[in-house]
């Protein structure tokens, strides 16, 4: 996938301080494009926003998704051609403690950034970015197409469900008049080096190595669609692209692994304490907690016949690049070489040494 197309595009990405939006800015940056940034203070202490110091390296502004004045200026300002909105409060068990400031930020925030697409007609693609939750989840072995039942359960999940039905209405109540392309993608569970993130399995385990303590999975059965981040990224990309170049790709989209990466939280820590050696393993205590789907994946076929897409890494791909990152982290060693050589491996049809 060549990324010249971006070369001198004003790209805006809400939520570029968190742990996609960083790998989604670095390589929007490596690419020539003038990336404008919208979004709170990083998440996670430490952040991969502020490893890399990308705020040197883009139009970094601090703001929040809520605050529609702030972000109309924003928009007023910089004219972006190109939106894609990532911007959320992303973790399901945040989502149960403090379920009112989840859907002011997942839904309103979705109003929000709709609307100043509305009143910008410099924005010519626009991508917002749900996730695989989004679905009604009936625990079924299929994998759910883009034309089945929104209804997520938690709160987390149903806002994301109500932020996919803000984008229909505003698809047909404005941007179908207007030359704009607008495209949902809902993608399943990223993994990749850079993740400080609570609650999240790999990032659990880097911190158990690092302490030098045995890795703890609180739910090792639950089958999930696991990915390295610059898949899904990759995707949105190609998204945003075609869509500018042809308002026929426009759509709801899922993006995630093939079914053989579809595995359990168990079989991930096996493959992540093997591929960091040293004899780590991991102690299963299983704990039950929130309401948690056990299983549920996507069916991809949509974006691969529009747009012959296929993943590039395999799970155990993505486990040794996220290795890979976390032992140079450890070792001192430049991150922003280690990402801009993983973004180089994966664009170039996803070379591995696995």
């Amino acid at each position: 996938m060549g990324m010249e197309f971006f070369k001198g595009k004003t790209v805006l990405v809400t939520g570029h301080t968190g742990f996609k939006g960083a790998w989604l800015c670095k390589m929007l940056v490596n690419a020539g494009a003038d990336v404008v940034g919208y979004a709170l203070n990083p998440p996670t202490e430490p952040s991969l926003f502020e490893l890399i110091d990308l705020k040197h390296r883009m139009h970094s502004i601090i703001g929040d998704i809520r605050d529609l004045k702030h972000l109309e200026n924003v928009f007023a300002e910089y004219q972006p051609e190109i939106v894609m909105h990532l911007a959320a409060q992303p973790i399901v068990r945040d989502s149960y403690k403090n379920p009112v400031y989840t859907y002011e930020t997942n839904v309103m925030g979705t109003v929000n950034i709709c609307e100043c697409v509305r009143l910008n007609p410099c924005v010519k693609s626009f991508l917002n970015v749900t996730t695989d939750k989004v679905y009604h989840n009936n625990e079924w072995e299929w994998g759910y197409r883009e034309n089945d039942p929104l209804d997520g359960y938690d709160p987390y999940s149903n806002s994301k469900s109500c932020s996919e039905l803000v984008t229909h209405s505003y698809i047909n109540s404005f941007f179908n008049e207007m030359d704009v392309a607008v495209s949902t993608a809902r993608a399943g569970n990223v993994i990749g080096g850079g993740d400080f993130a609570n609650d999240r399995i790999i990032p659990d385990c880097i911190r158990a190595v690092q302490k030098g303590e045995d890795i703890i999975v609180r739910n090792p059965h639950s089958t999930r669609p696991y990915q390295h981040v610059l898949e899904p990224l990759a995707a949105y990309l190609m998204i945003v692209q075609k869509q500018y170049e042809n308002r026929k790709y426009a759509g709801f989209y899922n993006v995630g692994p093939d079914d053989c990466d579809c595995v359990t939280t168990g079989d991930l820590v096996d493959l992540f304490c093997e591929c960091w050696g040293e004899g780590q393993s991991w102690e299963n205590r299983f704990m039950g907690g929130p309401h948690e789907a056990n299983f549920l994946k996507l069916d991809c076929s949509k974006l691969k016949n529009v747009f012959g897409w296929k993943p590039r890494w395999h799970v155990k791909e993505a486990i040794h690049y996220t290795v890979d990152w976390a032992k140079n982290y450890f070792e001192g060693q430049n991150i922003s070489e280690c990402m801009d050589r993983q973004i180089e491996e994966f664009l170039n049809g996803g070379k591995n040494h696995v």
